[in-house]
């Protein structure tokens, strides 16, 4: 038995949508797009719980870079057209629906979507509208500015500020403490 494929990213386990989002990164060597990494669809299905339910296929990674764009689009502060950003995500959405159903056990709900390909990607978009029901204030981009990876704040105070304090948070410290420092030497005479 084959251990499930190594996640690159440096975020990962956040709500589905975001975690689509953070299929792109940065760091000190460049800028990565994991769907554009050969089996990076299959890492990205395994790391959100997803193999076996969606068909690994060109049909499923050309949905799921649909979405990503529309995501990305909609969480844009700076939008120039938030129509259109409301436009793309609700695209993705006609591709799927929920349907009700009265089983033996009693009601249940069933996701439909055009094709099997589409489920992951109509799952990652109606997963954001319930993301905005719930709390829209609580999802974030990470506040380095250099980094483009989103968290949804689950922290009691709501305070959460970077995608890692590991990574982020440490480096902002780092530079604040550095400009502390160089305030308080005096120049030479």
């Amino acid at each position: 038995m084959s251990s499930p494929p190594v996640d690159p990213r440096p975020l990962i386990g956040e709500p589905l949508p975001l975690d689509l989002m953070n299929t792109r990164w940065l760091d000190d060597d460049g800028s990565y797009d994991l769907l554009e990494m050969p089996g990076g669809l299959t890492v990205w299905l395994a790391s959100a719980g997803l193999p076996g339910t969606v068909p690994d296929s060109r049909e499923t990674l050309d949905a799921l870079v649909a979405t990503r764009a529309a995501l990305y689009a909609v969480n844009r502060p700076d939008h120039t057209d938030p129509a259109h950003a409301r436009e793309l995500l609700n695209a993705i959405l006609g591709h799927g629906r929920i349907r009700r159903l009265l089983g033996p056990d009693g009601p249940r709900s069933v996701v439909e979507t055009d094709t099997p390909a589409w489920l992951a990607a109509w799952q990652a978009a109606e997963h954001f509208l319930r993301l905005l029901e719930e709390n829209p204030s609580r999802l974030r981009k990470c506040a380095n500015p250099d980094c483009v990876l989103r968290f949804y704040d689950i922290s009691k105070a709501g305070a959460r500020r970077w995608c890692s304090m590991a990574t982020c948070g440490n480096r902002a410290k780092y530079r604040t403490h550095a400009a502390r420092r160089q305030g308080r030497q005096r120049p030479a005479l």
